[in-house]
């Protein structure tokens, strides 16, 4: 089912739990789909932070089908869709990428959360 490398996702996780982790980011709402430029506007004032930066380059070299792969475990873990859906997340996410969605996955702020949720729903863990 899942159609990006295991090891990648778990790097963005973990990349996602630091960055949110820092007491200087603060993103009051979520925007509702990678198509808002909402997340590139929540992230602007940290786009020099390195684990920022670091997220977005492992993402953005991501072919599109694997993107979309991350963008419907957020929308699988976060409760959007359920594993039966996974087709129909995994195609909303294609409809919807833009080349700001790595901003739209950080401006979520439990998405190491809702990441790894997904990929246990899946039936994977990051170890």
């Amino acid at each position: 089912m899942l159609d990006v490398d295991l090891d990648t996702v778990c790097f963005l996780v973990e990349k996602a739990r630091i960055f949110h982790a820092q007491e200087a980011v603060v993103i009051p709402d979520m925007p509702d789909n990678p198509a808002d430029d909402w997340g590139l506007q929540a992230l602007a004032a940290h786009g020099e932070d390195p684990t920022l930066q670091e997220f977005r380059m492992v993402f953005n070299d991501l072919e599109p089908d694997q993107q979309a792969n991350v963008v419907a475990l957020l929308w699988l873990g976060r409760g959007d869709f359920d594993v039966s859906e996974w087709e129909n997340a995994l195609e909303t996410a294609r409809e919807n990428a833009t080349p700001n969605t790595a901003d739209y996955l950080m401006a979520h702020p439990l998405l190491a959360d809702y990441l790894a949720e997904g990929l246990a729903l899946l039936g994977y863990h990051c170890d």
